[in-house]
């Protein structure tokens, strides 16, 4: 099923040139609000991630928060797609949703082993609060 969210990234990145992908990356990082410090825990860390990322998740009127941080530009672009996709939704749609986005944006093909698999392991982490929430 379309997400109308990740058809409008499609869309954003649609006949960019891969160097102009990372460019809009980046400015999706610098639109990101920085995690308050006191949750950048260790607790709070995802592993699996190049660079430093943080979770932090609560409910709200029945809907999932979540705040994602990361110390790299490039990482916190792409998790500040991810959140306009995941984001403030019920746990159960969290868990339906498809991500095609990332592999029809070329982020999948695109990315390092090691970002790839940080972006796996950041998916993952978001899934399994989201299975949680549902208990």
């Amino acid at each position: 099923m379309r997400d109308a969210v990740q058809d409008e990234i499609i869309g954003q990145f649609d006949g960019l040139e891969w160097l102009d992908k990372y460019g809009l990356l980046i400015s999706y990082a610098k639109e990101l609000e920085p995690m308050d410090k006191e949750f950048r825990t260790e607790e709070n860390s995802i592993s699996g991630c190049q660079s430093k990322v943080w979770i932090r998740t609560y409910r709200e009127n029945g809907r999932l928060i979540i705040d994602l941080d990361s110390e790299a530009m490039i990482t916190k672009g792409i998790i500040s797609l991810l959140l306009k996709v995941v984001n403030n939704r019920p746990p159960q749609e969290i868990l339906d949703l498809d991500l095609y986005f990332i592999d029809e944006i070329g982020l999948k093909s695109n990315l390092s082993p090691a970002r790839a698999d940080g972006l796996a392991s950041i998916i993952r982490r978001i899934r399994e609060v989201a299975e949680r929430e549902m208990n």
